[in-house]
C-alpha cells in the first residue's frame, strides 16, 4: 500500500475525529452500583456520604434509588439490584448475587477536596475501611471503603505540587 495514501487516510481520520469532538458534547449522566439492600445502601450513600436522594422507583419487585452530589446536579448514581432484569434466569440472578457478595462488581471513584476529612467522616459513620488515606504514585491521595453491599468505593484528592 502507498505510504502517501496511508498518511492521507490518517490525516482525514484525525480531522473527522477533531470535528466530531468539537461539535458534540458528551457528559456522564448516570453510573450504576449494584446493591442487595436498598435501605442499608441509602443509609450509607445518603447519611454517611452526604449524597441527596433524587428518585426512588419500584417496578416488578425491584427497586432503583438514584442519588447524587448536590454539587453535581447532572450526574447520578443509580443503586440497582445486582441483576436488574425481570426476565433474567434464576441462575444468572444467583451468579450476580454471589459476585456482589464477594465484592467483585465495580464501584466508583469519588473526588473530594479533603480526602483525610472524608475518610474520618465515612469511618465514623461505620464504613468498612479497605485503605487509609495514602499518597499514590499516580498523583492523588486516596482511601477506600466497602459499601454495605461489598462494592469498593475510592475517594481521591489530587496532590498539590
Amino acid at each position: 500500500m502507498n505510504t502517501n495514501a496511508i498518511q492521507a487516510n490518517t490525516d482525514a481520520n484525525a480531522t473527522n475525529s477533531t470535528n466530531a469532538t468539537n461539535s458534540t458534547t458528551i457528559n456522564l449522566a448516570q453510573c450504576f452500583i449494584a446493591v442487595d439492600d436498598h435501605d442499608k445502601a441509602l443509609a450509607f450513600y445518603r447519611d454517611a456520604l452526604g449524597l441527596e436522594v433524587r428518585n426512588d422507583v419500584s417496578f416488578e419487585g425491584m427497586r432503583w434509588v438514584t442519588v447524587g452530589s448536590p454539587t453535581q446536579p447532572d450526574v447520578e448514581i443509580v443503586l440497582e439490584p445486582p441483576l436488574a432484569d425481570p426476565n433474567a434466569p434464576a441462575a444468572d440472578r444467583q451468579a450476580a448475587a454471589e459476585l456482589l457478595a464477594k465484592g467483585m462488581l465495580r464501584g466508583v471513584i469519588f473526588r473530594t477536596d479533603d480526602v483525610d476529612a472524608t475518610f474520618e467522616r465515612v469511618r465514623a459513620a461505620g464504613g468498612e475501611v479497605l485503605q487509609e488515606p495514602m499518597d499514590q504514585p499516580y498523583g492523588v491521595r486516596d482511601c477506600a471503603f466497602r459499601d454495605p453491599a461489598g462494592n469498593m468505593l475510592r475517594f481521591n484528592q489530587p496532590r498539590k505540587g
